[in-house]
């Protein structure tokens, strides 16, 4: 990730997205693979949906990794469209209750702009989260999309440009975060949704689509690995040789940062 501007992803990308509805067959057919995942301690996972979206667009994955032995929540928020700050205190009352009711910190898992509050609230109660898991959530420019018109039709207002609130957004988190990025986003620029490289944090690249990743085979495997990570200890993610053909490879290793 560098600080040069990002421009939003081509408009034929958009146009392409629909293809990401193929994964959610797919992850039928994936299912027993997917139930032999690892499987780590039980904590809280809390979901957060993306823009315009509500808990019924996470309930596949939510459910997956229920099966898997955590205690998944969505964000029980309605949809996704509110003011910038107006969900997080909710938010973070349910990420606190959960806390105390496993005697665990929580994990926080964010699709698009869902990602973006994920880490904003691990900034504010670090204490209370064990790590951040982003899919397509472009932090480090939001304007960086495709559907400004969208956000204004649904909000009234345009898409937030200040530039220091938006250089905020991008810095680093103070709890471990694994970012799910694919290069075929039609949404929001790909470049929007990386780590900086630096310690306990990476990016992972699954081929797939924005509307897709919530339903993506290898998005879901890569979750669930990070889940079941040693309580308190944290590596980067480098998927076995069985499952290593389906994520891209790049310089000989999977993630970066």
């Amino acid at each position: 990730m560098t600080d040069e501007p990002i421009s939003p992803p081509p408009r034929r990308l958009l146009f392409l997205e629909p293809r990401g509805l193929i994964d959610i067959p797919t992850l039928l057919i994936a299912a027993p693979f997917l139930l032999s995942a690892p499987r780590g301690r039980k904590h809280g996972v809390v979901v957060l949906p993306g823009f315009g979206a509500d808990d019924r667009s996470t309930l596949l994955l939510r459910r997956y990794l229920s099966l898997l032995g955590y205690d998944v929540h969505g964000w029980n928020r309605g949809r996704n469209v509110r003011r910038p700050g107006d969900d997080l205190p909710s938010v973070m009352a349910q990420v606190k209750a959960l806390k105390a009711k496993h005697n665990a910190a929580v994990t926080l898992i964010g699709w698009s702009r869902g990602g973006i509050m994920a880490r904003e609230i691990a900034r504010q109660v670090p204490d209370d989260v064990r790590m951040v898991i982003t899919l397509g959530s472009p932090f480090a420019d939001p304007t960086a999309n495709n559907v400004g018109a969208i956000w204004k039709f649904i909000t009234g207002e345009d898409v937030p440009r200040n530039p220091e609130r938006i250089k905020q957004l991008a810095e680093p988190i103070p709890v471990p975060a694994t970012a799910i990025y694919t290069k075929q986003d039609g949404v929001v620029a790909w470049r929007a949704c990386l780590e900086r490289e630096g310690e306990n944090r990476e990016n992972v690249e699954v081929r797939s689509t924005h509307i897709g990743l919530g339903f993506h085979p290898p998005a879901l495997w890569a979750i669930a690995d990070r889940l079941a990570q040693k309580w308190g200890t944290w590596k980067p993610f480098k998927p076995s040789k069985l499952v290593a053909p389906f994520f891209p490879r790049k310089a000989g290793v999977y993630y970066a940062g």
